[in-house]
């Protein structure tokens, strides 16, 4: 799938997590804020990263702003902009979820 437009997803508020997804060129490149960076950094880069690969997205640029979410949020926000960023917010792919 292709990258149609800029997306964003989720909030800052506490145990949430905000991804913003753009058009890249360089595979999928995630830059992320976290307080918790160092111990759960690769985990939470690793569950957007197969997130977006389910969807068949492989060319993108995320930036993620974590406030503590779990995988599943992590997850669901992932899912929610990549619908938006391909214009496909009106038809799920269940076995994404």
């Amino acid at each position: 799938m292709e990258i149609k437009k800029t997306a964003l997803a989720g909030t800052l508020e506490s145990s949430d997590i905000q991804i913003l997804i753009t058009k890249g060129t360089k595979g999928i490149e995630i830059e992320l804020e976290s307080d918790v960076k160092k111990q759960f950094g690769d985990q939470i880069c690793q569950v957007i990263s197969k997130t977006l690969a389910d969807f068949g997205i492989s060319q993108a640029k995320i930036k993620a702003v974590d406030k503590g979410a779990l995988d599943c949020v992590i997850k669901a926000r992932t899912i929610a902009a990549a619908q938006r960023a391909i214009e496909n917010s009106q038809e799920l792919d269940w076995k994404v979820i």
